[in-house]
C-alpha cells in the first residue's frame, strides 16, 4: 500500500451507523428544500394562474423563513445553515412574486370579460335559444353520455402518470441527497460532529426567533387547508410540492434525532424539531384533501 493511500485513509474519520444516517438524512433534507418550490412554480406557469395557492400561506411561510434566518445568524450556526436560510427567503420571494403577477394579470382579464358580458346581456334572447333546439336537456345528456367514460379513463391515466412522475422525483431527490453526502464525506467537506463535549449555548434571542419560526411554519398551512376545504378542490396546487415538504421535514427531524438524543442537544434543537415534524401533520391533511377533492380536473372532464 502506498504511503499516500495510508495518509488519505487516516484523514477520513471513522463513522458510526448513527452518524452516517444523520448525515444521509440531513443531505436528503437539503436536496428536498432546494427543489421544493420548483414544482409549484412550474404548475403556476403551465396553468397561467396562481389561484390554487393561498397567498396567506406563502406570506406566513416567508415570515417563518425570515425569523429562521435571523435566528441562524444570531446563533452563529454553521455557514451552510445560514446560506440555506438565505436561499429559502429568495425562493419564497420568487414564488410570491409569480403569484402576485398572475393574480393581477387574471384579475384584469376578468374585469374585461365582465364588461363584455354586460354588453351581451342586451342581445335578443331568441338568438341564444336557437342553439338548444330539441327536448330540454336532451343534447347535454347525450353529450355527457358519449363523453363521460372516455373522460374518466383519461383522468385515471393522467393521475397514474402523475403518481409515477412524483415517485420517480422522490427517488431522484433521495439519490441526489445520498450521493451528495457520500461525496462530501469522502472529500472531507462533511465531518461528523461529536457530542462528547459540552453543547454550545445558544443565545436566548436566537432561541426565541427559532420558536417564532416554528410557530409560523405550523400556522402557514392553515390558510391553505381552509381554502381547499372551502372550495372543495386542490386545483392549481402541485402535489409534489407538498410531498417534497413532507420528505424534507421528515429527513430533517430524523437527521437531528439520529445525531444525538441527549437532553441538552434535544432541547437546543427543539424549536426546529417542532417546526419540521409538526408541519408533517398538516401536510398529511393536505394529502387527504387531494385524495378527497382531487385537483378539480376529474369533475370538469366528466361534465364536458
Amino acid at each position: 500500500m502506498h504511503l499516500s493511500s495510508v495518509i488519505a485513509m487516516a484523514q477520513i474519520p471513522t463513522l458510526t451507523t448513527r452518524e452516517a444516517l444523520s448525515g444521509v438524512f440531513g443531505s436528503i433534507s437539503l436536496a428536498s428544500w432546494i427543489f421544493l418550490l420548483v414544482p409549484q412554480l412550474l404548475e403556476n406557469y403551465k396553468s397561467g394562474s396562481a389561484e390554487g395557492i393561498s397567498l396567506a400561506f406563502l406570506t406566513v411561510w416567508f415570515i417563518g423563513d425570515i425569523t429562521n434566518l435571523a435566528g441562524a445568524l444570531w446563533a452563529n450556526l454553521v455557514p451552510t445553515v445560514s446560506a440555506l436560510a438565505i436561499y429559502f427567503c429568495f425562493a419564497d420571494l420568487v414564488l410570491i412574486s409569480q403569484c402576485v403577477y398572475y393574480n393581477l394579470k387574471n384579475s384584469k382579464r376578468i374585469r374585461k370579460a365582465s364588461t363584455r358580458s354586460q354588453d351581451s346581456v342586451e342581445q335578443p334572447l331568441l338568438g341564444r335559444r336557437d342553439s338548444n333546439i330539441g327536448l330540454p336537456g336532451s343534447h347535454r345528456r347525450d353529450s355527457r353520455r358519449r363523453s363521460s367514460l372516455p373522460a374518466i379513463a383519461e383522468v385515471k391515466d393522467a393521475e397514474y402518470s402523475a403518481w409515477i412522475k412524483n415517485a420517480l422525483s422522490i427517488v431522484g431527490v433521495c439519490i441526489v441527497g445520498t450521493a451528495g453526502w457520500a461525496l462530501a464525506w469522502k472529500t472531507g467537506v462533511w465531518v461528523p460532529q461529536r457530542t462528547d463535549n459540552e453543547p454550545a449555548q445558544i443565545a436566548l434571542g436566537a432561541q426565541i426567533l427559532g420558536y417564532a419560526s416554528a410557530v409560523c411554519y405550523l400556522g402557514a398551512r392553515i390558510p391553505q387547508i381552509i381554502k381547499n376545504q372551502r372550495e372543495r378542490s386542490c386545483e392549481g396546487l402541485s402535489l409534489l410540492f407538498f410531498i417534497l415538504s413532507l420528505l424534507g421535514n421528515a429527513t430533517y427531524g430524523a437527521g437531528i434525532l439520529f445525531h444525538s438524543t441527549e437532553k441538552e442537544y434535544f432541547l437546543t434543537n427543539l424549536p426546529w424539531l417542532i417546526g419540521s415534524l409538526g408541519t408533517m401533520v398538516e401536510d398529511v391533511t393536505i394529502f387527504i384533501q387531494f385524495r378527497v377533492f382531487g385537483s378539480g380536473e376529474q369533475s370538469s372532464a366528466i361534465e364536458t
